[in-house]
C-alpha cells in the first residue's frame, strides 16, 4: 500500500495511491493501523503531493555505507553514527531545496528512510518489522562546509528544506536489497543497493530505540552511499529507490 499526503481543493488529507499512481483515495483520520476511507477520491494529477508524514523527529545515520565513509576521509564506524534533523527541515516532492546564502557548498545525499508506525522503545532487531509503518525516500541535504566547520552537525544538516521526503510511504517493500540511485539533472551520481548498509534497518531500529522513544510518524534515514556531491541553483535532484518510486526536488537560492 502507498500512503501519501496531499493538498486538495478542500484542504490536506492522507490518502492511499493506486499502483499506477493515478488515483488518490482519502483515508479517514490517520494512516496508522488498518485504514478506513471517507469515499473521497482525486486524480493525483489534480492535487499537490506533500511530504508523506510530518515527523516529530528525523533520526539520521551517518557513514552507514563503507564506500561513503571512505569518500568522506575515514573508515567505517563500528557503531551507527546518529544525529537529528529538525521537523522544520522536511519538505515534499517537487518543493524547492533552498540553499542558504552563508554556505559555499550544499550536497545531495540520497537515502532509504523508515517510517515508524507505533510508539516504541527498546525494540530488539528481531521485532523491528512490527513497529515500522513503511518506507519512503529521503534527501539528507547537507551544507558540507558548515558540517566540516562545526564540531557537531546540526547547522550543516538542519536548515529549512534540508530533508525532502516522498513521494509516499510504501508499506509492503522489503528493505534488505533495494537499488538506490541519485541523479543530478540527467547525470547519475549515486548507484548502490541497500544490501550494502553496514547496519541494516532492524539493527538501526534497535540502536535508536535504546536511546529515545520513537513515535508514530518518526523517520529514520538509513544512510547514503558513495557519490555525494554539490548541487547548484537551477539544478534538479532525483532519488529513486526500487519498489518505492522517485523523489525529485529543484534547487534554488534562499
Amino acid at each position: 500500500m502507498r500512503i501519501a499526503r496531499i493538498a486538495h481543493p478542500g484542504g490536506v488529507a492522507f490518502v492511499t495511491v493506486d499502483a499506477e499512481g493515478a488515483v488518490a483515495r482519502e483515508v479517514a483520520d490517520h494512516p496508522f493501523g488498518t485504514p478506513t476511507y471517507t469515499g473521497n477520491t482525486w486524480p493525483v494529477a489534480d492535487v499537490r503531493v506533500l511530504a508523506p508524514i510530518l515527523p516529530s523527529k528525523v533520526i539520521c545515520i551517518g557513514k552507514n555505507y563503507a564506500d561513503h565513509a571512505r569518500e568522506m576521509g575515514g573508515e567505517p564506524p563500528a557503531d551507527p553514527v546518529m544525529f537529528l534533523k529538525p521537523s522544520t527541515s522536511v519538505i515534499g516532492p517537487n518543493a524547492p531545496v533552498k540553499m542558504p546564502p552563508d554556505s559555499s557548498r550544499v550536497d545531495f545525499e540520497g537515502e532509504l528512510a523508515a517510517v515508524i508506525g507505533q510508539p516504541c522503545r527498546d525494540v530488539p532487531a528481531s521485532r523491528a518489522a512490527s513497529v515500522i509503518l513503511g518506507y519512503t525516500i529521503a534527501n539528507d541535504v547537507t551544507a558540507r562546509d558548515q558540517q566540516k566547520a562545526d564540531v557537531q552537525w546540526t547547522r550543516g544538516k538542519g536548515h529549512d528544506t534540508f530533508c525532502p521526503l516522498g513521494p509516499w510511504i510504501e508499506t509492503e517493500v522489503d528493505p534488505a536489497d533495494l537499488a538506490i540511485t541519485t541523479k543530478l539533472d540527467d547525470e547519475t551520481k549515486q548507484d548502490s543497493r541497500t544490501s550494502l548498509l553496514l547496519h541494516d534497518v532492524p539493527a538501526l531500529i534497535e540502536w535508536v530505540s535504546k536511546v529515545m522513544t520513537l513515535l508514530p510518524g518518526d523517520v529514520i534515514l538509513t544512510g547514503t552511499p558513495a557519490g555525494v556531491g554539490p548541487m547548484k541553483a537551477g539544478q534538479n535532484v532525483s532519488i529513486t529507490v526500487e519498489g518505492i518510486g522517485t523523489l525529485s526536488n529543484p534547487v534554488e537560492m534562499r
